[in-house]
């Protein structure tokens, strides 16, 4: 789907919201993976390059995720995916509950030289959950299995299941 027929399909208010959440994003997860200098949170461990370009592309895949998702649809692979980058971006010294789960001494020498990789990984996710709500938006969604032969659909209405109550002094095997 083009860009020009997305934001004609989903309106311009959706595609200005879609701009204003990535900008939003890219700030304040910036801001508290403290990537630069600010005086809210102090980074114990040095930022890279790759941390801000993948910050970058989080932040635009938030804001198409905006853009594009569904009304009254959720999708928690964005949210995971976004996690999951964040974690990866952020100091690791500095996060707080990474530390008191792990310990500074495990963070540092077993997920400090993965870090770079859980991020990507998160931001692959991501990157995935946009794609499938685009085709889901284009009515190419994922098709289901099918149905296995001999097997009935369920009934929609449910009805509650009566048991036959034991008799006193009836052992029931």
């Amino acid at each position: 789907m083009k860009a020009r027929a997305l934001i004609e399909q989903t309106g311009t208010g959706r595609a200005m919201a879609g701009l204003g959440v990535a900008a939003a994003a890219f700030i304040l997860l910036g801001t508290v993976a403290a990537l630069w200098q600010n005086p809210f949170f102090v980074r114990m461990t040095p930022a890279g390059d790759w941390e801000i370009a993948l910050l970058a592309l989080l932040a635009l895949l938030t804001g198409a995720y905006v853009t594009v998702r569904r009304p009254f649809c959720s999708n928690k692979t964005m949210g995971a995916g976004g996690v999951l980058a964040f974690v990866g971006i952020a100091c690791p010294v500095c996060n707080q509950i990474l530390l008191l789960v792990f310990g500074s001494e495990l963070l540092l020498t077993y997920f400090e030289p993965i870090r770079v990789y859980v991020a990507a990984l998160g931001v692959v996710i991501a990157a995935w959950a946009v794609v499938y709500e685009l085709r889901r938006r284009e009515g190419a969604a994922p098709r289901a299995a099918p149905a296995l032969p001999g097997l009935r659909p369920l009934p929609m209405t449910l009805r509650p299941i009566s048991f036959p109550r034991p008799r006193l002094g009836h052992i029931v095997p």
